[in-house]
């Protein structure tokens, strides 16, 4: 029974350190930004640049597929299930709860993490264990400053025109594909229309942002502190992906309870 006690009590102690130093590594990495050094910002513009388009532009695909899957399901599934309880009356505001606020930025963040989120960590962990970071600073310049405020700023970015995306192509497309497979959805769009808010939107836009922040941070945080050698990259990659997707549910919960409770 101690030595569960005491196994119990380490793992507190290592998950609190744990907070604690993803919380220096984020401090960090926001001082930097706001002081914006001279050296590199071209080539952080470059960069950042470069991660819009590898988190956004090129996940577009897979995002519009599962946003007009999750539309077009939801919006039948509805219509179906909720018609003979006035469904057609509240089907705009079970769309808006659902999709907008809570379904749009998870799906979003969960497609970003096994992209980007995942990528990072892989690249972070190998140019520290090549050493790449100590040649940057060699050079005069902040390793923090020219690699990981350019995947901060490009990941942050991209997940939240991502799930913008997500939510007019889950709602229209869902439209869309009901009104083709002749499913009754009169008045769909106005009654989403009436249904929305500025604070569902300001919500969605809100949770987006931070999912975009906590991702980035995370995944830089796990690729620096690789130490032991390439075995240990998986390993770190996998933990990345996990931490990602477990803050965002927590953040996702923590905005909700602010906003609407």
């Amino acid at each position: 029974m101690s030595s569960l006690v005491e196994a119990f009590g380490r793992q507190t102690i290592n998950s609190i350190n744990h907070l604690l130093d993803l919380l220096a590594f984020t401090y960090r990495l926001i001082s930097i930004a706001l002081k914006r050094p001279k050296a590199g910002r071209r080539l952080v513009l470059k960069f950042t640049l470069e991660q819009i388009y590898f988190t956004a532009v090129q996940a577009l695909p897979v995002l519009v597929f599962i946003s007009l899957i999750t539309g077009s399901m939801m919006v039948i599934q509805f219509v179906k299930y909720f018609a003979m309880v006035e469904g057609e009356y509240i089907l705009g505001d079970l769309i808006v709860i659902l999709v907008v606020r809570e379904l749009g930025p998870l799906f979003t963040a969960l497609v970003v993490i096994l992209r980007s989120a995942v990528a990072v960590t892989v690249e972070a962990s190998y140019m520290t264990i090549l050493g790449e970071f100590d040649a940057i600073e060699m050079q005069g310049m902040s390793p923090l400053y020219l690699i990981c405020i350019p995947r901060l700023v490009g990941i942050t970015v991209a997940l939240l025109s991502l799930f913008l995306i997500f939510d007019m192509v889950a709602i229209i497309g869902g439209y869309g594909v009901a009104w083709v497979a002749d499913v009754p959805v009169k008045d769909f769009l106005q009654r989403v229309g009436k249904a929305v808010s500025v604070t569902d939107i300001t919500v969605g836009i809100v949770k987006a942002i931070f999912f975009g922040f906590t991702i980035a941070v995370t995944s830089l945080y796990r690729g620096f502190h690789v130490k032991k050698g390439v075995t240990q990259v998986p390993s770190e990659t996998s933990k990345a992906a996990i931490e990602c997707l477990l803050y965002c549910m927590f953040v996702n919960i923590m905005i909700s309870v602010i906003f609407y409770v």
